[in-house]
């Protein structure tokens, strides 16, 4: 969603100033803003490293039987043993998927068969990575995915603030710049649209089975933000 914001003050204003939207121009088309000198767009980003405290982690759980009731019996049997692992780490927004199931042709190794699937995830503290890595990941049927980091959400109102400033200042800078290098000094804000908003870059790392994985090697989780600002350089 694309939110527009418009300053009438001059380029010294502090960022906060852009964060007053009007409503007329949330319920119309916002009219032309006239500039006596160069109109200068420009792209304005920030980016910010955040403390992560808690781990998002999935797994993908199969099994494989002759017929598919027991398929999906011997399933169910390994996501009961699962979901016990998982309670014991304390592991909060759990998720199960419903199974699918599908036919495996024969071939001069093995008969045909009929496998079965589904997707479990949730989140845990990163103290309980290595638990999960052999705990969980040493299962029958299981098979983990990469476990990404995910930020503090009380520290989200904050970071997107830092972001919004950091943003503006970078295309601040660039107007300034820019309007110097055509020799113009002055550069008075016109408008501002934010691009989608706050968006978390996600770091990932591949869960492995090494004993002395350490939690705390974990890439830490990013936050980006970016703008598009419109400026009159005089």
């Amino acid at each position: 969603m694309r939110r527009a914001f418009s300053a009438l003050t001059t380029g010294a204003c502090l960022p906060a100033c852009l964060l007053l939207a009007l409503p007329a121009m949330a319920q119309s088309q916002p009219q032309a803003l006239r500039c006596d000198g160069a109109t200068l767009e420009v792209r304005g980003s920030a980016e910010l490293k955040r403390a992560a405290d808690r781990l998002r982690f999935s797994l993908e759980l199969q099994s494989e039987a002759a017929g598919n009731d027991a398929a999906l019996a011997q399933l169910q049997t390994r996501l009961a043993a699962v979901r016990t692992a998982l309670q014991a780490l304390q592991v909060s927004e759990l998720e199960v998927t419903s199974p699918t199931t599908w036919s495996r042709p024969a071939t001069k190794q093995k008969p045909a068969a009929i496998q079965a699937r589904l997707q479990v995830s949730g989140e845990l503290a990163p103290a309980r990575l290595q638990a999960l890595i052999r705990q969980v990941g040493g299962l029958p049927g299981v098979q983990l995915a990469p476990v990404s980091t995910q930020p503090s959400v009380g520290g989200d109102a904050a970071a997107r603030r830092q972001l919004l400033k950091g943003a503006y200042q970078d295309a601040l800078t660039q107007a300034r710049d820019l309007a110097d290098a055509i020799g113009l000094r002055t550069v008075t804000p016109l408008s501002v649209v934010l691009e989608g908003g706050m968006r978390p870059l996600l770091m990932r790392t591949v869960a492995s089975e090494s004993v002395g994985f350490d939690p705390a090697e974990l890439p830490g989780p990013v936050d980006r933000l970016a703008l598009q600002a419109t400026f009159c350089a005089r």
